[in-house]
């Protein structure tokens, strides 16, 4: 037996790893992702992982990241995470609970999405936040419900197909 583990690339076919490649290019080309220093990355099928900086721009009044921050990366990373499932269709949250457990100051944060269930209408999946130390500062569960917006009709979705073209 070996245990060299086969890369989530080797493993899936060629359309799955190009729509995957599609995704981090809608994610780079949605405005509101020019406001933070962030990259996605498609990790496998159902997971994806956002690093995000923290910076003092997103910080409340009291010296530590806002919030809606935690919101933003924990959606993103389930929403992505689940929308590898979804080849056709752009999802949309319709619900997402959110756990803080820790402030995030500046610094480096993970956001680590995993689908957890349902593949026709209404998928479910996780998120959790890290920070530089390892240690959790939040986690959250969303629902996402395909929409009527074509993958392929969206520019930044798009333009991966075009450059492999």
């Amino acid at each position: 037996m070996s245990s060299t583990a086969t890369p989530p690339e080797a493993a899936a076919d060629a359309g799955a790893v190009l729509h995957w490649r599609a995704l981090e290019s809608l994610y780079a080309s949605a405005p509101v992702n020019a406001l933070f220093k962030s990259q996605l990355d498609v990790t496998g099928e159902g997971t994806a992982r956002i690093v995000f900086d923290i910076e003092p721009s997103c910080f409340h009044a009291a010296g530590a990241a806002h919030g809606t921050i935690y919101f933003k990366m924990l959606d993103d990373a389930a929403f992505y995470a689940a929308n590898t499932l979804v080849s056709d269709r752009f999802l949309l949250t319709t619900a997402f609970n959110l756990h803080f457990t820790k402030p995030v100051r500046a610094g480096r944060v993970v956001a680590e999405g995993r689908w957890v269930s349902g593949r026709r209408r209404v998928l479910v999946a996780e998120a959790r936040l890290v920070d530089e130390e390892g240690e959790e500062v939040g986690r959250g569960t969303g629902t996402f419900m395909r929409s009527h917006i074509a993958l392929s009709g969206l520019d930044g979705y798009a333009r991966a197909f075009v450059a492999q073209g």
